[in-house]
């Protein structure tokens, strides 16, 4: 079998800002004359991070084709918006849990008609066509020429060839005069490098091809020991001169719940809704959830329980670039870990058009909505290269939430440091901003029972058996929890006296991520002999993630209450996490794998899966970067004021 896949309050109004919005429906051409002469400044985030790495191939031509959306900046400035967002989630705050309806947060913060008006006279004068403008005033939308651009942001626009691709964007960072770049917070559109979020789930992922586990299997960690192959009589080599067992066939619903709620619990979510962002949207999650759950414990589905919000079809786009069917794999996982963490709550699916922009414009629609209490977000870009301007307009969103009680949880990512998968030492976005919370992967060890035998940080090295049947081989690292210091956002104030450093550190918190030791999903899959539901063992921190949501939807049903951005009380809360540490009952476990993912026609391969070996990332006693502060125990429940 393949390497897996690893995907990818209310408070007093605050002033506006002052740019002589009074007079400014009524600009005459007096006024444009006067912004011409006036000094540029720069616009943040707009200049391109990947600049230095790019092959220059020249001037774009000036007839070429442009589309962007300028982001305004909200009433009253950006930092004041901020300090707002920490301010309702941070206990003990004046503000703590003065949450904001949708309504709310426009008439405090949304940009006001003048703002749009004043953005719009300046932009069209410079020859660019005004497309649209955002529900919210969140942005305005524009199109036009190169030539058009350049006039309107004082920056050169060239062609590029960076990351495998040929792309058009500004050689230099944008500019706008004084009195409209004070209205505006990036411009995005012109850098047209796609952010292709890939989803952090640990497989090969269906149905774009079908796959099951192998056998032999352990039904509880340890249960079953790797003495012999499938037939049993072949015998498998010990390793370091010890028998190891054979990895789980997939832990349950009940298995999971009483490792992590305990046998006591009477939390079920009840009265809460999770909300899931992924990309596209499974035809087959409501019949394949509903059986799922039938088979293994968990509480059946009420009707309306589980809802799809998603465009129609036809609006779909990149479906080769972002491996559409793929995305299946991902919504199965997230709705059936949610649903068996929290079998009572309400769980709210938004699949965007793509994953790019899609995604960015489903995250919107979570806020502007404001139906959900916490969203699980299982996928994320290679380190931090989504575009400055990309990032800007994300976290909007996250402040948007944060200030209606939403709370973001993002997967850290399943390719540990990430030096293998690109190089690079760093973390990934959007799970590095300081205002969601990015959760990282352990390795479970789970009886039969729902008994934790022990857990340790997400980290695999393989070694695979010899040729000869009588060794091991070594491969080498295959994945692990994401995790380390961000090179965009410094340290938050949440994290002193938890981090050292001066950058933000992630992951804060962590939960079951490991594939060797994963979660049994059920699967409507395309075999070679057809289209049929199967289930099938997975993994990675897109696991860890809504595993986390369900289990803080067991905190809000008890506080009676939404928190938003949930760090400040995940720091404040120790107690409520448990400390992992390297101790674990085995070195590795021995995984058995179809050599053609679907059954033993081709042979079976098996190979050593090595535990707690994250890359460059170690699992110590304390805050680490492969799982934060910990994995949450029953105080978590109870841990939200």
């Amino acid at each position: 079998m393949p390497e897996p896949s690893l995907r990818r309050a209310r408070a007093r109004r605050i002033t506006t800002i002052c740019v002589g919005l009074a007079t400014v429906a009524g600009l005459s051409l007096t006024a444009m004359s006067a912004q011409a002469a006036e000094p540029n400044t720069t616009v943040p985030h707009s200049k391109p991070n990947w600049l230095a790495k790019a092959t220059h191939l020249g001037a774009a031509s000036d007839g070429a084709k442009t589309t962007a959306k300028v982001y305004l900046a909200p009433k009253g400035g950006l930092d004041a918006e901020k300090a707002a967002a920490l301010a309702v989630a941070t206990p003990g705050s004046a503000e703590y849990g003065k949450f904001l309806t949708p309504a709310q947060y426009r008439a405090r913060f949304a940009p006001t008609q003048a703002t749009v008006k004043a953005v719009e006279r300046y932009l069209t004068a410079a020859g660019l066509k005004v497309t649209g403008v955002e529900s919210s005033n969140r942005y305005i939308s524009v199109s036009g020429d190169v030539a058009a651009a350049t006039k309107a942001f004082a920056a050169p626009i060239g062609r590029f060839k960076h990351s495998g691709t040929t792309v058009q964007a500004p050689t230099t960072a944008l500019k706008l005069p004084a009195s409209i770049a004070g209205l505006v917070t990036t411009i995005t559109g012109l850098d047209t490098t796609p952010n292709l979020a890939r989803p952090a789930a640990a497989t090969p992922v269906p149905p774009d091809a079908g796959f099951r586990n192998a056998r032999p299997a352990s039904t509880g960690y340890g249960s079953l020991d790797a003495k012999y192959e499938a037939d049993f009589k072949t015998p498998l080599p010990k390793f370091q001169g010890k028998t190891l067992p054979y990895a789980v066939s997939g832990y349950t619903g009940p298995l999971l719940r009483a490792a992590y709620e305990g046998t006591k619990n009477t939390l079920t979510g009840s009265g809460v809704t999770i909300g899931i962002v992924d990309a596209y949207a499974s035809p087959y999650i409501a019949q394949d959830a509903s059986r799922y759950a039938a088979a293994h414990g968990d509480a059946a589905y009420r009707s309306g329980q589980l809802t799809q919000v998603t465009p129609s079809a036809s609006s779909y786009d990149l479906l080769d670039e972002c491996d559409a069917g793929g995305w299946y794999g991902e919504e199965t996982l997230d709705v059936e870990i949610a649903h068996a963490m929290a079998p009572a709550a309400n769980i709210r699916y938004y699949g965007g058009k793509d994953c790019d922009q899609g995604l960015l414009d489903s995250l919107a629609q979570v806020v502007d909505q404001d139906k959900v209490d916490v969203v699980s977000n299982s996928w994320g870009e290679l380190g931090e290269q989504d575009s400055a301007d990309s990032i800007a307009a994300y976290e909007q969103v996250f402040l948007q939430g944060s200030l209606e009680g939403i709370s973001f949880l993002f997967s850290s990512g399943d390719d540990g440091d990430d030096v293998a998968a690109s190089g690079l030492k760093q973390v990934d976005y959007p799970s590095s901003d300081p205002y969601v919370t990015a959760v990282g992967g352990t390795s479970d060890a789970i009886d039969s029972s729902g008994t934790l035998l022990g857990r340790t940080g997400w980290g695999t090295v393989k070694e695979s058996l010899s040729t000869n049947g009588k060794s091991w081989t070594p491969v080498g690292f295959t994945s692990g929890a994401g995790g380390g210091s961000s090179s965009l956002f410094n340290k938050p104030a949440y994290q002193n006296g938890t981090v050292g450093g001066g950058a933000r550190q992630t992951p804060d918190v962590s939960a079951l991520a490991d594939p060797t030791t994963g979660f049994l999903v059920g699967q409507t899959q395309t075999f070679t002999d057809g289209v049929y539901y199967d289930e099938y063992r997975i993994g990675g921190t897109s696991l860890a993630s809504p595993l986390f949501a369900g289990l803080t939807a067991l905190s809000i049903q008890q506080a009676k209450h939404d928190v938003g951005l949930l760090n400040p009380t995940i720091y404040r809360s120790k107690a409520a996490f448990t400390d992992v540490t390297a101790k674990f009952p085995d070195v590795g476990n021995v995984r058995a794998d179809y050599a053609n993912s679907e059954n033993a026609a081709k042979g079976i391969l098996y190979s050593v899966r090595l535990f707690d070996e994250d890359s460059s990332l170690p699992t110590t006693a304390g805050y680490d970067n492969v799982t934060g502060v910990g994995t949450p125990n029953t105080k978590w429940f109870s841990a939200l004021k």
